[in-house]
């Protein structure tokens, strides 16, 4: 018989995690523990309140009307906790003050995204948060841990955004290319058909939030069952790759390393959509419109460095000028409503730069309560 618990704030951190990974096995990741803990503690929580919180099935956990009530409550107290806890580690430290805390997930445009923003705000200390997961992005940002984030969702996989989150999305279609090693037999294409590497195994990160399931989805749609093999190491996947003993999914972005090559997919079969997602009111529209200017500049320049990449996009007319990179509009938010990406590749992916005045920060490499100041 499972004994009661009283509610604290780590059980109720843990039932957003279920309700934003919709998952008790991702949320165990995103939370460090087990899949059978965290469905113990489940449990226990759900016998404290007297209701069941999630419905389990096959498309994973969902809340109930009693588990929508419960969460309502919960994040305003999770981030209000979290908050206290950094004011508080501020004080004592004598550090408070005012902190940028940045998330993204991994890739060629958080360092060109930094240094921009390094740039714009010289003398400024300045956090990021680095995870393959973008649901776990999410979660930092619900619970005020970040300010705002870079994530991706790969088509037909949207992100699921909790209430007071906004998207701006910075690039709607994005391709996925392979790397291959540079002694493959089609590594001389310029372009590679999925069926024409069907004798080949895939590596997939078991983290990345739904790429396995995109990359299965593609494979299966041409005919294809490899075998996939599930490496975290970014090393050891790029060995595996040199070595000829797998291919992977990168981003267009990516150079290729020692011993291999990246080539586009025809077709373009899998794609993601990129965004910058930030809390309500947690910064100015100011602030937000240069941090989606600093982004999307770092994106336009590694996509122009790119010789893949670049040519992919002259195939398809999607290089502009510098001076049509300028936007005379701020770009809209995306609503918190999610939807699938669209099936047609965008004539021009979305970018926008704006002029903003810089943001006032304090030096500070811990991750602090967003507080504004006049400039």
């Amino acid at each position: 018989m499972l004994r009661t618990v009283e509610l604290e704030v780590r059980h109720l951190r843990a039932l957003c995690a279920i309700a934003d990974t919709g998952s008790v096995r991702k949320a165990a990741l995103q939370l460090g523990m087990t899949q059978p803990s965290l469905t113990t503690q489940l449990r226990r929580i759900e016998g404290a309140i007297g209701g069941v919180l999630f419905t389990r099935g096959q498309t994973g956990s969902r809340p109930t009307p009693l588990g929508h009530s419960v969460l309502s409550r919960a994040r305003p107290i999770v981030a209000e906790m979290t908050a206290l806890v950094m004011a508080a580690r501020d004080a004592a430290s004598g550090m408070g003050g005012l902190c940028l805390r940045l998330g993204s997930v991994g890739g060629p445009a958080v360092a060109a995204w930094l240094r921009r923003v390094h740039r714009r705000l010289p003398g400024t200390d300045t956090t990021i948060h680095i995870e393959v997961s973008s649901a776990a992005l999410i979660q930092l940002l619900a619970t005020n841990q970040l300010d705002v984030a870079l994530v991706q969702e790969p088509a037909g996989f949207p992100l699921h955004l909790p209430p007071g989150l906004e998207r701006r999305v910075v690039v709607d279609r994005e391709p996925r290319f392979v790397a291959l090693a540079a002694g493959h037999p089609v590594a001389a294409l310029a372009c590679v058909a999925l069926p024409e590497l069907a004798d080949d195994s895939w590596i997939i990160d078991p983290t990345a939030d739904h790429d396995c399931a995109a990359l299965r989805r593609a494979l299966s749609t041409a005919g294809l069952n490899p075998r996939l093999l599930q490496v975290r190491d970014t090393a050891t996947a790029a060995d595996l790759v040199a070595s000829g003993e797998a291919v992977r999914l990168c981003q267009p972005t990516a150079e290729p390393t020692d011993g291999t090559v990246v080539r586009p997919l025809l077709g373009d079969p899998l794609t993601a959509r990129l965004s910058l997602v930030s809390r309500t009111g947690a910064l100015s529209i100011t602030e937000i419109d240069a941090l989606y200017d600093d982004v999307a500049h770092a994106y336009e320049e590694l996509a122009r460095v790119s010789a893949a990449y670049r040519a992919w996009r002259e195939r398809r007319g999607e290089i502009r000028p510098p001076e049509a990179y300028d936007a005379s509009q701020p770009p809209s938010p995306v609503p918190p409503t999610d939807h699938p990406a669209p099936a047609a590749p965008a004539a021009h992916p979305p970018h926008a730069v704006l002029r903003a005045p810089a943001v006032r920060l304090s030096p500070t490499g811990a991750p602090q309560e967003r507080r504004h100041l006049s400039a």
